[in-house]
């Protein structure tokens, strides 16, 4: 799949499904995910350490095996979403926004990247150097993926005007970022169920899927539930380690079966979640 092609699938109402890369950093790991049922990933750089040349890479190996890139950037900076479109990502996350003016800037770039400074300014208020390069720029980028970070409750009350920027492909909601700001950290109770529940409501009016990042087949089944249609679910070194796991229980207990011994597996959750 390509971004064209998942973009026409969300805007025609369907379902797709990807998972966050928080650990790899070799290209070669892309192989894996080929076989692996999905159709985008999201390279994470706000909370996982990578440099530019490590992005490029994983973008071009991604790409090559036909699984959409997007890049989550570090923050609202704008310059930080160029960087993302220079290593060759299908889209970008821009996490926790609160600020129209942020949100702005960053749709501004995904658009109209590499335009920079005056003419920049201008294209954002409609005014461009030429029709002709407003056509290229338009084209360059049609297939681009925005997907805007709704993740705290002072984010929630400004929804509204965010999603009036318009540019908006997507939108996204990080479980952990949304409770602490509910008060209540990693405990989805019925109001943040309901929060989540009415952003999804209110994005899918404007034709925006939204993307909750839950960890657990419950959880994650919980928001498709709801209405999240742009699936985003674990990251890859849980899904290893909870298939490691599984796998060695079940070896364990064969082998206390022909050998004697206990049978139980030392086992145990060790990635963060982010």
């Amino acid at each position: 799949m390509n971004a064209a092609e998942l973009k026409a699938k969300l805007n025609a109402g369907s379902t797709v499904f990807g998972c966050m890369l928080t650990h790899i950093r070799n290209p070669r790991f892309a192989t894996i995910l080929a076989g692996g049922g999905v159709d985008y990933v999201v390279i994470d750089t706000e909370h996982s350490s990578r440099d530019r040349g490590e992005v490029a890479d994983l973008v071009w190996a991604l790409k090559a095996v036909g699984i959409v890139p997007i890049v989550r950037v570090a923050s609202t900076v704008p310059y930080l979403v160029a960087v993302a479109l220079d290593a060759g990502a299908s889209g970008v996350l821009v996490p926790y926004c609160e600020r129209v003016e942020d949100v702005r800037d960053c749709v501004s770039v995904a658009q109209w990247h590499p335009l920079k400074g005056e003419n920049l300014k201008n294209a954002m208020g409609g005014k461009h150097v030429s029709q002709a390069s407003r056509d290229y720029l338009a084209n360059r980028h049609k297939d681009g993926i925005v997907i805007i970070g709704i993740e705290s409750e002072p984010a929630y009350r400004n929804l509204d005007k965010i999603m009036d920027v318009g540019g908006i492909d997507a939108l996204f909601i990080g479980p952990n970022d949304l409770s602490t700001s509910l008060g209540a950290p990693d405990k989805f109770d019925q109001r943040y169920w309901d929060v989540c529940g009415d952003i999804v409501k209110r994005a899918e009016t404007r034709h925006m899927p939204t993307l909750i990042h839950h960890q657990t087949p419950e959880t994650a089944a919980k928001a498709i539930e709801i209405g999240a249609r742009f699936v985003l679910y674990s990251s890859e070194g849980r899904l290893l380690q909870r298939q490691m796991q599984s796998d060695f229980t079940t070896l364990r207990a064969a082998a206390a079966k022909r050998f004697g011994g206990d049978g139980k597996a030392k086992v145990k959750d060790t990635i963060e979640t982010v």
